[in-house]
């Protein structure tokens, strides 16, 4: 079995290459100045979508979808552990706090990821609506229908975020989690070739399609990936519109694998509507801004710690003897053993962690450093004035933590 590859979620910077822009970035997918934002966020003015809820003025939409943060997108990705009800409020008051971007987890037995969304596009206007989803669970071809569906539901917001699958979701169903490289790689491709609306005869290293095609017309929906493994960044570095990564010391190397594998990727004839252009530089998070939050995340990090590669354990600082420790408390113990010895220092190397202050200067330097193009809060327990107070004061945290002439801006 292939080891970490991609994360399960709850759960160097480079030189200049001849894709910068002439603002001194780089020329990415999906990236497009404020005023060209009401375009890629929002269904069109004849969209059947519109017509159920009235149109929003263009300048309104643009400001609204760049959120809080000019210049860095703001997304929450939502771990289904409340109801329905209360989900989809949640999403929607997403969006009226200026969040761009939402995606759900399809955690496999809980709320169903694609009913959800299906929902929400139905109360929502400009919040772009994504799953989180494994090629394990569902087949990828019904998980480019579902896609699909919400993508026409929505007038074009669909976005989708693959992950390998852990263990909390494919030990219920009796699933284990084989070969992921080479099934996420066949995914990417099969998604693409569906999307294009045509009949499809394809077979790849672990999928076949025959004679497939969606009913619902060609769709252009952004492929993104969860990674952490130095293969699965590759791939998502050479094949997908995203990379989503969530280990604050590790961004440096993680970026540098991704951006390394796109550089020196070969032309791929099988990837339908790929573009030469770098992956959006998505950085998710749980944010510890209280001494409950840094406690919480203690507890939190026991699998996320002990699934990690070498890589990610050595920029968190860990030498052999802590590895050890680690894992002899994971064998006795389990995660709850594990967190009782994460200390606030570690948090403070795996996620933003610290005073507000502390948490927007560190955001803001690693805005900077790494050119992120998105941060997304990690919502992972129930209760709608919890989360809504909490997204207010991320919302107003990563506003602060904008370059001074970005704030200007706006």
């Amino acid at each position: 079995m292939e080891r970490d590859e991609s994360m399960s979620l709850p759960g160097d910077a480079l030189q200049p290459t001849a894709d910068d822009d002439p603002r001194g970035g780089r020329a990415r997918r999906g990236t497009k100045p404020a005023t060209d934002a009401a375009q890629r966020t929002t269904p069109p003015h004849n969209h059947p979508a519109n017509a159920r809820r009235g149109a929003k003025p263009a300048t309104d939409v643009a400001q609204r979808t760049r959120g809080a943060a000019a210049g860095v997108e703001l997304g929450v990705q939502i771990v289904p552990t409340m109801g329905s009800a209360e989900l989809i409020d949640t999403i929607v008051c997403a969006e009226q706090l200026g969040y761009a971007y939402c995606m759900v987890a399809d955690e496999g037995l809980m709320l169903d990821v694609y009913a959800v969304l299906g929902a929400a596009a139905r109360q929502t206007d400009t919040i772009r609506l994504g799953a989180v989803t494994n090629p394990y669970t569902r087949h990828p071809a019904a998980t480019a229908a579902a896609l699909a569906t919400v993508d026409e539901m929505s007038g074009g917001r669909a976005f989708v975020t693959l992950v390998a699958g852990g263990t909390m979701v494919l030990n219920p169903m009796g699933l284990e989690r084989s070969e992921p490289l080479a099934l996420l790689d066949d995914t990417i491709t099969a998604l693409r070739m569906l999307w294009s609306g045509e009949p499809v005869d394809w077979q790849g290293r672990k999928l076949r399609l025959q004679d497939a095609q969606i009913t619902t017309g060609a769709h252009s929906i952004p492929i993104w990936m969860a990674a952490r493994g130095e293969r699965m960044l590759s791939l998502a570095g050479s094949a997908c519109d995203g990379l989503v990564l969530m280990v604050k010391s590790d961004l440096e190397d993680a970026i540098s694998i991704a951006e390394k594998a796109r550089a020196s990727r070969a032309s791929r004839p099988d990837r339908p509507g790929q573009q030469d252009l770098a992956p959006l530089r998505v950085y998710l998070d749980r944010l510890a801004y209280r001494p409950e939050m840094i406690d919480e995340a203690k507890h939190l990090y026991g699998y996320a710690v002990m699934d990690s590669p070498p890589r990610i354990l050595k920029n968190l600082g860990l030498d052999e003897a802590g590895i050890a420790e680690l894992k002899q408390a994971f064998e006795s113990g389990g995660p709850e053993a594990v967190g009782r010895l994460i200390t606030d220092e570690l948090v403070a190397e795996y996620q933003i962690a610290g005073t507000p202050e502390q948490c927007r200067d560190q955001l803001q330097q690693m805005i900077a450093a790494h050119r992120l193009d998105a941060f997304f809060l990690n919502v992972i327990s129930p209760g709608l004035d919890a989360n809504r107070e909490l997204m207010t004061e991320v919302a107003a945290i990563a506003a602060a933590a904008q370059p001074a002439r970005q704030q200007q801006s706006h």
